[in-house]
């Protein structure tokens, strides 16, 4: 069975979460691209333990007392896609990969079209740093959640100026 809630953080804004037994399934900005609505059945729980202690972390993160990110995640993708998934949770907090970098990490060198697509599809944002990868030259590259909220990110975790 999966649950959702909606959250509203300073930082952050609105926040979709979603989880089922196995763990966090989706966190949507409000706004986002490929934003995932919870599925028929699916139950509004907003006191839900995993809800509060994601809810706690991202206010952590935002005040810059969490680096990493101690949540359980439950990825349903393709193959590519969650191994993809699982290489921008092991990119650092601070630190970037291009899309080419983040390619060969999963083992699939010249892929970096499809390995970005991957990461344009992350089900849970902000936890899964998909905020971390940038262009080949550098430059801020795509984000579903829109570029100034990857600024703030990368802002948030000293990689760019503050805004």
């Amino acid at each position: 069975m999966t649950i959702h809630t909606t959250i509203t953080t300073e930082a952050f804004g609105e926040l979709q979460l979603i989880a089922g037994d196995d763990g966090l399934r989706g966190l949507h900005l409000a706004g986002q691209k490929h934003f995932v609505e919870a599925s028929e059945g699916s139950r509004f729980d907003p006191d839900a333990a995993l809800f509060r202690e994601a809810a706690r972390q991202l206010d952590a993160y935002a005040a810059g007392e969490l680096r990493d990110f101690d949540l359980p995640v439950a990825f349903a993708g393709t193959p590519h896609q969650v191994a993809v998934w699982e290489g921008l949770r092991a990119i650092p907090f601070g630190e970037t990969l291009t899309y080419g970098e983040l390619a060969e990490r999963v083992g699939r060198p010249g892929a970096a079209r499809a390995t970005g697509a991957a990461v344009g599809r992350n089900p849970v944002s902000i936890i899964v740093p998909c905020h971390r990868v940038v262009g080949a030259s550098g430059s801020l590259t795509g984000y579903a959640g829109g570029l100034p909220r990857k600024r703030q990110l990368l802002a948030l975790e000293g990689v760019l100026a503050a805004a």
